[in-house]
This record gives C-alpha cells, sequence and structure tokens, in this order.
C-alpha cells in the first residue's frame, strides 16, 4: 500500500490524461454508459475485445487513483 500512499500525484495525472482522452467527450464515460446500458454483453452492439482493453486501458489511472486515496485516508484514521 506504501506504493499507492507515494503516488498519489502520478495517479491523479494519468486519470486525467489518459484517463480522460479524448477529451471531448471522455471516451471512459462512453464506454461505462455503454456497459451500464445492458447491451454492451449481447447482441449486435456487443464489446469486442479492443473494447475491453479500452475499458482498462482508460478506468486503470482512476481505479488506482482511488485506491490511492484511500490508503492516505485510512493511513490518516489510523493515526489520529
Amino acid at each position: 500500500m506504501e506504493v499507492f500512499k507515494k503516488n498519489w500525484k502520478l495517479f491523479l495525472i494519468a486519470s486525467l490524461t489518459l484517463g480522460l482522452a479524448p477529451f471531448n467527450p471522455p471516451h471512459i464515460v462512453g464506454k461505462i454508459r455503454w456497459i451500464l446500458g445492458g447491451n454492451a454483453f449481447s447482441g449486435a452492439d456487443a464489446m469486442q475485445p479492443m473494447d475491453y482493453f479500452d475499458v482498462v486501458l482508460h478506468g486503470a489511472p482512476w481505479v488506482f487513483l482511488l485506491m490511492s486515496l484511500a490508503a492516505l485516508f485510512i493511513d490518516k484514521l489510523k493515526t489520529n
């Protein structure tokens, strides 16, 4: 967990660049809407392997940022 606590700034920058690219509209937002819409896993518009890779590529910085912030928050709770 120490890696996440030390690198929160890197994860923030990665989230704001790679996590949101392309910026208008953010690519990850479209993928999340597609998944939550229910037709991403079956039917004519089902996700292809490249779409899964896209979700991982654009979503990973956000997951790492959330894990980093959670680690910092937990560490702060332990010290108080």
